[in-house]
């Protein structure tokens, strides 16, 4: 049996998330006050007791999820549960920062920064209500990439996220998604619908945002990988760290390849897959890759406990 942890991106975030955690690990709780010193600002009280429409915002729910994800993380490595009990480690946009810290590449402070520096980025690359991304339903990558570049017109218009055989996102500007959404309803689609983000994420318009972590990436050295990571933008291992910042630089504005990297996963031997952190979005769409995966996830203290027990 092979596992691999994977861990979640935006859209996982809610509030009290992470709290079960702190409160039955001390070494949980120990992440949640050292992402809070890293950034400044009592992040943890957002997390735990704030407005969702805040925890929400880029800037915010991008290092909330990587500390809830760690959280979980430290909860297991109590119970003696290691890292390498992995075969390999990915996650979701901004969850791939989640498993680079889990697996040693980045420390936990560093990656707070570096995924505030990422959201800020990010919001800033693209005026408000001039991009947008959309959900295609029912039609695969390949029709769907072929809609976007039919939809674009000029315009940017990308596949951003495979993520399942029945789930693929579109990004691009405002108008160009429009398009899309009525076109792959044309091709087939079961729903084209756009999303409520405040950016189109993982395509050309990001390009601002990828040039300031490529600044950002460089001052901070990675250390060795101790687990394989499952790059989003390439759907395969990497085991040398000192690739992680271009792929990370990459990821900015490339597809995020989720499908193609569980098929990958499953293809090495991976037959038991850990969610790690809020929410079990992941698990539905490894449910729907690969049907006879055997999946877990790990967000409170009781999943910690039935690791032990399993």
């Amino acid at each position: 049996m092979s596992i691999a942890f994977v861990f979640p991106g935006q859209g996982a975030q809610s509030i009290g998330m992470g709290r079960d955690l702190a409160e039955n690990y001390p070494a949980a709780r120990a992440v949640f006050e050292e992402v809070d010193a890293a950034l400044g600002e009592k992040l943890s009280t957002l997390i735990w007791e704030g407005d969702i429409e805040e925890l929400t915002l880029t800037q915010n729910a991008q290092p909330a999820l990587m500390a809830t994800s760690i959280a979980a993380m430290r909860a297991l490595e109590a119970e003696g549960v290691e890292i390498d009990r992995a075969s390999f480690v990915a996650g979701h946009s901004l969850g791939e920062y989640s498993a680079l810290c889990a697996a040693g590449v980045y420390g936990l402070a560093d990656t707070a920064r570096l995924l505030r520096t990422r959201g800020q980025a990010m919001q800033s690359a693209v005026p408000v209500g001039q991009g947008a991304m959309a959900a295609v339903l029912g039609l695969d990558a390949d029709a769907v990439a072929a809609v976007a570049q039919e939809a674009a017109q000029g315009d940017v218009c990308q596949l951003a996220n495979e993520n399942d055989p029945t789930q693929n996102v579109i990004s691009g500007n405002k108008d160009a998604v429009e398009r899309a959404i009525v076109l792959a309803k044309a091709a087939g689609a079961k729903r084209a619908l756009p999303l409520p983000v405040s950016a189109p994420f993982h395509c050309a318009l990001m390009q601002p945002a990828a040039d300031e972590m490529r600044a950002a990436l460089g001052e901070v050295t990675p250390g060795a990988l101790r687990v394989p990571l499952v790059a989003n933008v390439t759907a395969a291992a990497v085991t040398d760290a000192a690739q992680v910042p271009n792929l990370l630089v990459e990821q900015v504005t490339g597809r995020v390849r989720w499908r193609s990297s569980v098929e990958w996963m499953v293809a090495n031997g991976v037959t038991e897959f850990w969610e790690i952190g809020a929410g079990k979005a992941l698990l539905g769409m490894i449910r729907r890759i690969h049907k006879d995966a055997t999946l877990r996830n790990v967000g409170v203290a009781a999943d910690v406990k039935a690791v032990l027990e399993g």
